[in-house]
């Protein structure tokens, strides 16, 4: 068993997709007995009781094409965590997925979905389905994929959305800062087809690491020349507003920017709040890291067409510096109550742990070691603004509390190995064989996490699915 169990360990470590880890998962699960755990509903993590009587009970509502008690039942007991069926306890069993019995409940409810989107009745007429599906979509919620500031590194990002659009479960939303920006930025431009091919596309260059000459230090410029990043970012970004690019992909894509401006505050961009502001122009600004670039003007077309000035008044800077991960604006924005983030943030990576979710003594003592230090850090900050008036210092220690009050994890964290990470490495230029080991990096720290966020997403996923399908029937049914 133990050469057996060492075989598939490497076979783990040695992946070049998905299939093959996920094979070697499998069979690691069955050497130990962890499908077992699988198969067997009962567990102190969640309510099994409950979900296998929903179960049972939707399976009958179906059987007997029950139309009206399923769109009852599902108006009031949809949940998306439902007998704590999320809790991520529930993912540190086994390696590949959870019970059974959550995949059977998830799996009822998107069949009940289907058939009442599906079924040609006279008491649920295209609208009233509309209605119902519309609202219910609703008091769900949805997920959002959110990418971390991290420079150089955040092409990691691409890696993680690369496996998981091949999964098919990448979220519609997606927000990025800083870095993460460009990268969402780069997605939202682009529909399924063009993103496949430009990620397959043998030649990729992203050159953005240049320093500023003497003279124009000399006169209180940049450690790093911003014409040679934003010339990368326009050879990678269409040149679309955010409204545009929401209509060609159908992605809903949001850009965190900072203030320069003491007496401004930090904006979430998108095709709802600055449906006019270019793409371009706004991840060059979530990605004017304070003393590396200068501040941005934001730019936007006009009825006409044209580029001009936006809020010309202001400059932005670095999203990551008050808002690295804007989970409650995307929530307001956007109904998003699930959070898929790709960390690469290399102050922040070292510090995330998942296996914190556990309890115990020694848990405890790893928290204390590990957070106790930020949250006197973030403290002291505070004071300092409170207390005292530091005239050239004020706005560096205002952002420096920004930095530390933040919290960088979602509900589902995705980040990389930590001996990846190297200060050194942040602020160079990614060649063809540097982007390659950054995504299959980024691909490889998703695979462990694919079952959960298939899982957390089925529903919402599905929602979609339905809502799309019916709006074509709908427009059908018009002609």
């Amino acid at each position: 068993m133990s050469r057996a169990k060492s075989n598939y360990e490497k076979a783990l470590a040695s992946a070049t997709s998905y299939e093959q880890w996920h094979e070697a998962a499998l069979a690691l699960d069955s050497l130990e007995k962890l499908d077992q755990w699988r198969d067997e509903p009962e567990s102190g993590d969640y309510d099994h009781q409950l979900l296998a009587s929903r179960v049972r009970l939707l399976r009958k509502l179906r059987r007997d094409r029950n139309i009206d008690l399923i769109i009852f039942r599902l108006r009031e007991e949809l949940h998306g965590n439902l007998g704590n069926m999320a809790n991520p306890a529930m993912y540190q069993h086994a390696r590949t997925g959870t019970k059974k019995l959550v995949n059977q409940y998830m799996d009822e409810v998107c069949a009940a979905l289907d058939l009442l989107t599906d079924s040609d009745v006279k008491t649920l007429p295209p609208m009233r389905k509309r209605r119902f599906l519309k609202r219910a979509a609703r008091s769900f919620g949805r997920s959002a994929l959110l990418l971390s500031g991290g420079a150089a590194l955040g092409m990691f990002h691409l890696g993680v959305i690369q496996e998981l659009e091949k999964q098919g479960i990448l979220p519609r939303v997606v927000t990025g800062s800083s870095a993460g920006s460009i990268i969402a930025g780069l997605l939202a431009t682009h529909t399924d087809e063009e993103m496949e091919a430009l990620l397959n596309r043998e030649e990729w260059n992203f050159e953005w690491v240049r320093r500023s000459n003497a003279s124009e230090l000399m006169k209180g410029g940049a450690v790093l020349d911003q014409k040679l990043l934003k010339k990368a970012i326009d050879s990678h970004i269409p040149d679309m507003t955010f409204l545009e690019a929401y209509e060609h992909t159908n992605r809903i894509l949001n850009i965190s920017i900072s203030p320069a401006d003491s007496h401004q505050f930090p904006r979430l961009l998108n095709y709802l709040t600055a449906p006019n502001v270019l793409i371009r122009r706004a991840a060059l600004a979530s990605s004017a890291i304070p003393g590396i670039f200068p501040a941005v003007q934001l730019r936007a077309k006009n009825f006409a067409g044209k580029s001009v000035a936006y809020m010309p008044q202001n400059r932005w800077i670095d999203g990551s510096v008050h808002e690295d991960i804007p989970k409650e604006k995307v929530n307001r924005l956007h109904n998003v109550n699930h959070y898929i983030v790709s960390q690469t943030n290399p102050h922040i990576v070292p510090f995330l742990n998942e296996e914190m979710d556990e309890t115990g003594l020694l848990p405890f003592i790893q928290d204390v070691v590990i957070k106790a230090p930020i949250v006197q850090f973030e403290h002291l900050l505070e004071l300092i603004q409170q207390h005292f008036h530091l005239p050239g210092l004020g706005p560096v220690i205002k952002k420096a509390h920004a930095v530390a009050r933040q919290n960088y994890s979602g509900d589902i964290t995705i980040y990389p190995e930590r001996s990846i990470f190297s200060l050194s490495r942040m602020f160079t230029n990614i060649g063809p064989a540097e982007l390659e080991a950054l995504m299959l990096e980024g691909r490889r720290a998703t695979w462990p996490k694919i079952e959960r966020i298939r899982n957390t997403t089925q529903i919402s996923r599905t929602f979609d699915s339905c809502l799309r399908r019916l709006s074509e029937q709908y427009r059908y049914v018009k002609r």
